[in-house]
Formats: C-alpha cells, sequence, structure tokens
C-alpha cells in the first residue's frame, strides 16, 4: 500500500511537471485561404453558367486617319472635370447639370459642381406619381432628357453637388441597379393589387431612395448664407431656366413648330421641342460653342466608328460618304432605329482640322475613361450631324430662329 501511495505521487509530480514546462499556444488573424471547395463553387458555375465565345464586332479602321490626339488640341470652355456616371442609365442628368455649371460660370464667374443626383432623385418621384396617375402605363426607368432637369430645377431647386452625393459609405462609383429593380418590383405589385394611393406609393418609393442615394436637403449653406434649393438655384446660381430652348431637328414632324421628340426617354410627352431644318441645327450649333456657349446634345454613340480607344466619333464612308449625310438620311436611320437618343453629353470645345470641324464632348460613360483624356471625346462634325438628335442651348443663340415658330 505504501508503495503504491509513492508511486501515485511520483506520478502526479511528473505530470504537473510536464504542465508547467509546456509552451502556452497563441492565437493570431489570418486571411482566408482558397481551399478545394473554392474548386467545387467553380465548376459549379462554369457548369450553371457555361462561357460563351465572344464575338467580333465590325468597326472602322482608325489606321492612317487624321484625327485629334489629345483635349489639349481643342478651344474648350471652363467645365469641372469629368466624373463617372458609373452604371447608371444617368448620363442625362450628369452632361446637362455640367452644362448648368458652364452656365453659371459664363453668366456670373462662379465655379460650382452642382449634384446630378438630386436631380435623379426627384425625377424618379416624378416618373412613380406618373405611374400611379396612369394606373401603371408609364415608364419607370433611369433615363431620361436634357429638359428633366430644367423641370426638375423648376420644381425643386438645384444644390451643390457635397451636399447630395448620391453614394453610400465607401462606395465608389454610382449604382442604380438595385434600387430599380426594387422600385419597379414594388411598383408592379401596386398594380397588381390596384394599390393606387399616391402618397402611400410615394412615401415608399422615397424610402428605396433615401436608402441607396440618401436623403435630399431642405436648405445648404453657401458663403455663411443659408438658402433653400431654389432659393440656391435663382439667387446664388443666378439660373432662369426659362432661357433656355430645347432644338431638335427630324423630318417625321413639322420643321419651324414645336413638337414632341417621340423616344421613351421622353416619358412626360414634352412638346416644347424647336424642330429645325439639319443645315439651321448645324448652324445653331456651330455658332454657340465657337462664340462662347456650350451645349447639352443627346444622341446615338453605338456606331462603328465611334470608338473609346481613339476617343473619336466619325462616319466611316463605307457606311455613308459625307456629302450624302442629309435629312433623309438622319431621318432614315432614327426610323429604323439605328439611331437612338441613348446618350447625353455635354460639348464644352471644338478645333478645326482637315477642313472640317471637330467638337470636344465631356462625357460621364465609362468608354470616356477607357484610355488617354478620361471622360472626354473627340466628335467630328459628320457624326454630330448623322446622329446627334437635340441639344440644349442658352435662348440667346436661337434669338434670330424663334420668330419663325407658329405661336
Amino acid at each position: 500500500m505504501k508503495s503504491f501511495l509513492s508511486f501515485l505521487i511520483l506520478i502526479v509530480f511528473m505530470s504537473s511537471s510536464f504542465i508547467n514546462s509546456q509552451e502556452k499556444n497563441k492565437g493570431l488573424f489570418v486571411e482566408p485561404k482558397d481551399g478545394f471547395f473554392k474548386e467545387i463553387e467553380k465548376g459549379m458555375d462554369e457548369f450553371k453558367n457555361p462561357s460563351k465565345e465572344k464575338k467580333k464586332y465590325f468597326k472602322l479602321d482608325f489606321t492612317g486617319m487624321n484625327y485629334p490626339q489629345s483635349k489639349e488640341e481643342f478651344k474648350y470652355y471652363w467645365h469641372n472635370d469629368p466624373i463617372s456616371q458609373g452604371n447608371t442609365g444617368t448620363c442625362w442628368t450628369f452632361s446637362t447639370t455640367s452644362f448648368f455649371e458652364c452656365e453659371v460660370y459664363r453668366l456670373t464667374g462662379k465655379k460650382v459642381q452642382l449634384s446630378p443626383i438630386h436631380t435623379a432623385y426627384w425625377e424618379y418621384v416624378e416618373k412613380v406619381k406618373e405611374f400611379v396617375r396612369t394606373r401603371g402605363k408609364s415608364i419607370v426607368e433611369e433615363g431620361s432628357e436634357a429638359n428633366a432637369v430644367t423641370r426638375i430645377y423648376k420644381m425643386y431647386g438645384a444644390v451643390p453637388a457635397t451636399v447630395c452625393t448620391g453614394l453610400l459609405p465607401s462606395q465608389v462609383y454610382h449604382d442604380h441597379s438595385e434600387m430599380i429593380k426594387e422600385i419597379q418590383t414594388y411598383l408592379q405589385n401596386v398594380k397588381t393589387i390596384n394599390a393606387w394611393n399616391e402618397d402611400e406609393v410615394i412615401a415608399v418609393t422615397k424610402s428605396i431612395l433615401n436608402h441607396y442615394l440618401g436623403e435630399p436637403v431642405s436648405n445648404v449653406d453657401v458663403d455663411g448664407k443659408k438658402y433653400t434649393p431654389k432659393e440656391y438655384l435663382t439667387n446664388y446660381l443666378k439660373l432662369n431656366v426659362d432661357d433656355y430652348v430645347d432644338v431638335l431637328s427630324y423630318l417625321q414632324q413639322p420643321y419651324w413648330q414645336q413638337v414632341e421628340y417621340e423616344v421613351p426617354d421622353n416619358w412626360w410627352h414634352n412638346k416644347d421641342y424647336y424642330n429645325i431644318p439639319l443645315d439651321d441645327f448645324m448652324k445653331v450649333l456651330k455658332n454657340a460653342i465657337k462664340n462662347g456657349y456650350t451645349l447639352a446634345i443627346g444622341g446615338d454613340v453605338s456606331e462603328p466608328g465611334y470608338d473609346s480607344w481613339t476617343k473619336c466619333a466619325v462616319v466611316p464612308t463605307f457606311d455613308i460618304p459625307s456629302e450624302y449625310i442629309d435629312e433623309n438620311s438622319r431621318q432614315f436611320r432614327f426610323t429604323n432605329e439605328t439611331t437612338t437618343d441613348d446618350h447625353g453629353i455635354h460639348l464644352i470645345g471644338y478645333e478645326e482640322l482637315g477642313g472640317k470641324t471637330w467638337f470636344l464632348i465631356k462625357d460621364s460613360g465609362a468608354g470616356s475613361r477607357n484610355t488617354g483624356d478620361k471622360g472626354y471625346y473627340f466628335y467630328h462634325e459628320d457624326y454630330v450631324k448623322l446622329k446627334i438628335m437635340d441639344f440644349m442651348v442658352h435662348k440667346d443663340m436661337f434669338k434670330d430662329y424663334l420668330t419663325k415658330f407658329n405661336k
């Protein structure tokens, strides 16, 4: 018995000695590593979404052509640096907001940066109101027209970019895809159950917009003074939106009349477009840019001569020779929908090259940032003549034409 107790004591002593001599372990944070399950996920994804062979598309070969190489070749007017519209269909507000920044500078000498998202926010609200009023017969998408900005400015004013960025914390680029899906899904449900209470629908829509874009401000502080958005527009920016005209040129409506621009993005069926012959359209546009006025322009950017890597937009001779570009060739492309109003941009400068005018374009689209002068394109005048359908400009550049219109 005594020997057994001695044995137990020895075992306990040896165990305690081992425990006391054992090194203590430490924990640490490590980056996760891709294990075999990553291969499983990859295989599952490839099975569900098999890769498709990328098709080549037909483009103009610019080799040997004489075209602008830099925006510094152009005579251009003051403007803020280009900003990206991200993954949104809101080129109309980015381009026209840029246009009005230039107008503020031209009129007052003030360099301001305005919020395009403030305008987009309220345009979404107005689209939803129309959806309710028409019992679901109006579209609610991201696109619109340049004169939506003047309409929203009249109704809701303008604000500096700093107070309405439309970006969530740590978000770098705009993305309205999930937001618009959420709004559309909600509106489809409204239509299905006939829940046409406008106040309720707008309240829900605003809650969605506030989540993604932030809640709109009711006042802004500028230079130590407080303004409502409408006061900021008229008292600080000194903008009168009635001083701006929208000019159009197409054959499907009578010239020298104010008409509707018949495209989906003109969802409110605005009939204030001044429709003029193509030669006059180009004359007004050229005269404006050469006399210190920029223009918000809109048209088609999906052509074989439209290239984001050279930053040029031209009309290839294999499409149509320059001398054949006229009202008929322009209307033909609009009617068969190879010309659409798929992009809004800002015309800010010009240069003469090879006996033709080239225009410097400020562009919020992704392609303008592929290379070189990021946020810019160089448009040949033939491209504008064939593919740009409308523009907005100060009425001083259109006053000689206003008397020709039917009242």
